[in-house]
C-alpha cells in the first residue's frame, strides 16, 4: 500500500469537505460546480457572481500552481503533474470525443439538478434521499460505461 498516495488522498478529501462546509457557513451555498457555473453564467447581481468567480478561479489555480512549482523537480509535486500518460493513460479518444463527453455530462448535470460535486459531497453529506439516489446512478453510470468501452466493445483494457 502507498502510505504517500493514501495521504495525499485523505488530505485532498478533507480540504474539499472543509471547503464545502466553509461556504455552507459563510454564504448558505452548496459547493456544487455546475450550480456554480450556471449561476455565473445566468447570474446578474454582481455581488452574486464575485463569489462564483472566486470559487472556479480557485479551483483551476492550484494545479497551475502545483505545475510551476514542480516544473523544476526531478520528482514532481504530484503524480500527475510530470507523467500524465503514466497515471492516467492517455486519452480514449480525440478533441471531439472530449467535446462531445463534455457536452453530455452538461446536459446530464442539468438532468440531474447537479453534479458530483453537489450532490456527492454535500447532498449526501446532509443525507438527501434525493442525492443518495443520484450519486448511486452517477456511479452505476460510470461502472457501466467503463465496462461497455473497455470490455464489450474496446476489446478490453
Amino acid at each position: 500500500m502507498d502510505v504517500a498516495a493514501s495521504l495525499h488522498g485523505l488530505i485532498g478529501g478533507m480540504l474539499i469537505g472543509l471547503s464545502a462546509v466553509w461556504l455552507m457557513a459563510t454564504l448558505g451555498r452548496i459547493a456544487g460546480i455546475s450550480g456554480i457555473l450556471s449561476g455565473l453564467l445566468t447570474s446578474g447581481s454582481s455581488g452574486d457572481s464575485a463569489w462564483r468567480l472566486t470559487f472556479l478561479l480557485g479551483l483551476i489555480s492550484g494545479p497551475i500552481i502545483l505545475m510551476l512549482l514542480s516544473s523544476g523537480l526531478s520528482e514532481g509535486l504530484g503524480n500527475v503533474v510530470n507523467a500524465p500518460a503514466k497515471v492516467i493513460g492517455e486519452p480514449a479518444g480525440g478533441i471531439g470525443l472530449m467535446l462531445l463527453a463534455g457536452l453530455l455530462v452538461g446536459v446530464g448535470t442539468g438532468i440531474g439538478g447537479g453534479c458530483t460535486s453537489g450532490h456527492g459531497v454535500c447532498g449526501m453529506a446532509r443525507l438527501s434521499p434525493r442525492s443518495i439516489v443520484a450519486t448511486a446512478t452517477f456511479l452505476l453510470v460510470a461502472i457501466l460505461t467503463v465496462y461497455v468501452t473497455r470490455h464489450a466493445i474496446g476489446g478490453g483494457a
